[in-house]
């Protein structure tokens, strides 16, 4: 026992720093007391010396495991199997809540998951079994958020969160409580921003989970390129758009002219009619 124990105390104070810190920064609890010793007795019931081993879906994500980013994998559409079923028997809504924004087009970008509502201090669920891989906080779009990846091969994300109960590596079941709802980062409300990715592709939860009866549609979801990534033109074309700021004094035929393009073609862009009036500071897509 005095062997192991001094194999991890590396690991052990690793874990008290790094987690103490985070949690003052953010100013919400990352480990809560009866979680910190279950995280202990997972590392010294740890036959390997390799504690990055045995994470959830490792033959998928090529034992890539890290924190960094929501999708570090940067796999392209292409390079994907054409169709892979996926087990989703377990899963959990993670709150039962109504959809108050849809996976898809934004007017300026893409909207890569389900928004839920809720009220601060809700109870969120983990939608299936698995382990955390991110705690983070983004103040200008997720907030505080977590992402879980699950034994099926899928990763979730759980975002806008008011306080986060789990800790990272922690291994959770399938409607463990990890979080509490909340308003934080980029969010107009109180809501939970819910994404299924695949190697860090994200797909319409929708196509999987009946949000108003919050179970999913079949037993095992069947991937395919072209059902679930059907989206890839739409996001290039957000991501090749252009803006124009409107400035005093502007109409749509000086924006037009200034910007080498019509007033019809401003009009359908930004869905106005051709005699509408501009503000200043108002945004146009131009191209």
């Amino acid at each position: 026992m005095h062997i192991i124990l001094k194999k991890y105390l590396p690991v052990f104070a690793f874990f008290l720093s790094t987690f103490g810190g985070f949690a003052q920064l953010n100013n919400f609890s990352l480990i809560p007391k009866k979680d910190t010793a279950n995280v202990y007795k997972e590392m010294l019931n740890d036959n390997s010396d390799d504690l990055m081993e045995n994470h959830p879906a490792d033959d998928i994500y090529n034992n890539l495991w890290t924190s960094d980013h929501v999708n570090p994998y940067k796999i392209p559409i292409d390079s994907l199997p054409d169709s892979v079923r996926i087990d989703v028997s377990n899963f959990i809504i993670p709150v039962r809540g109504e959809v108050t924004s849809v996976f898809g087009p934004r007017r300026y970008r893409f909207h890569y998951g389900i928004d839920l509502r809720l009220k601060v201090g809700d109870s969120v669920r983990c939608a299936f079994s698995g382990k955390v891989r991110i705690i983070n906080y983004e103040g200008r779009g997720y907030g505080n958020y977590i992402v879980i990846r699950h034994d099926n091969g899928l990763e979730t994300v759980y975002a806008h969160l008011s306080a986060v109960l789990v800790a990272m590596n922690q291994n959770i079941k399938a409607g463990d409580l990890i979080a509490f709802g909340g308003n934080t980062g980029h969010s107009t409300g109180p809501h939970l921003h819910f994404e299924t990715r695949y190697i860090g592709n994200a797909i319409n939860p929708a196509h999987i989970i009946n949000f108003s009866t919050g179970l999913v549609h079949a037993k095992t979801y069947l991937l395919t390129k072209k059902n679930a990534f059907y989206y890839q033109h739409e996001v290039k074309v957000l991501a090749s758009a252009k803006y124009y700021k409107v400035r005093k004094g502007d109409t749509l035929k000086k924006v037009a002219a200034r910007n080498g393009t019509s007033v019809k073609a401003l009009c359908r862009l930004n869905g106005l009619k051709t005699k509408a009036k501009l503000k200043k500071g108002q945004r146009l897509r131009i191209r």
